[in-house]
């Protein structure tokens, strides 16, 4: 567990410049120190919202491991297969992105063959460890003072997911910054009922 430094260009307000590395994205990450042995150097890339497809498909390109097409699935498909053409003619590494849900349903019979022979990589659910570090790097974006009492408070009661995270702390911000004080369990417990619902249920 830990978060990798990202060689990125700046990037817009509110950018992350790093990702977390758990036990969801491992085994994605560690498949991009190897593309040149991708089957026919392709990769697709699929998971959650929020997980940080984007942000590995630039960290990707912009380290010059290859290039990266992100959200690829609303490319043109006849300009998809040229463009996967092209990169087989030149030997480079090709990172698809799928930003969609479900299965890629491609219609052009050739693209399909090509990319249903690529690497599969998924970024999973993260587990607690994991959603422990998504909570501390979306507070420090933001400049939320979350220690570690807020993380084991929220972990055991957040959704299990990247986005659920995200809307949490920036429900966490906005009830600190209404209410001008720093962030405690009211406020905590008050962003969790607002991002989850009244009904979800609390731990003792």
């Amino acid at each position: 567990m830990g978060q990798i430094a990202l060689p990125l260009a700046p990037g817009g307000a509110g950018s992350a410049s790093r990702i977390v590395l758990g036990a969801a994205n491992r085994a994605p990450i560690e498949a991009m120190a190897v593309a040149a042995s991708w089957p026919f150097r392709t990769a697709v890339l699929s998971g959650p919202p929020r997980s940080g497809k984007s942000l590995i498909a630039r960290w990707f390109a912009e380290s010059g491991a290859g290039e990266a097409i992100d959200d690829a699935g609303n490319l043109d498909e006849t300009e998809l297969f040229h463009r996967w053409n092209r990169a087989q003619e030149s030997a480079t590494p090709l990172l698809l992105v799928h930003s969609g849900q479900g299965e890629w349903n491609v219609a052009l019979p050739d693209l399909a063959s090509r990319l249903g022979a690529a690497l599969h990589l998924e970024i999973g659910v993260p587990d607690d460890a994991m959603l422990a570090e998504l909570i501390a790097l979306h507070a420090e974006q933001r400049g939320l003072p979350l220690g570690p009492d807020a993380s084991a408070y929220l972990v055991p009661r957040l959704e299990r997911s990247h986005m659920g995270v995200e809307r949490l702390v920036a429900a966490i911000d906005r009830l600190s910054l209404e209410r001008k004080q720093a962030p405690t369990l009211s406020i905590w417990r008050d962003a969790l009922e607002a991002v989850q619902g009244p009904s979800e249920p609390r731990l003792l």
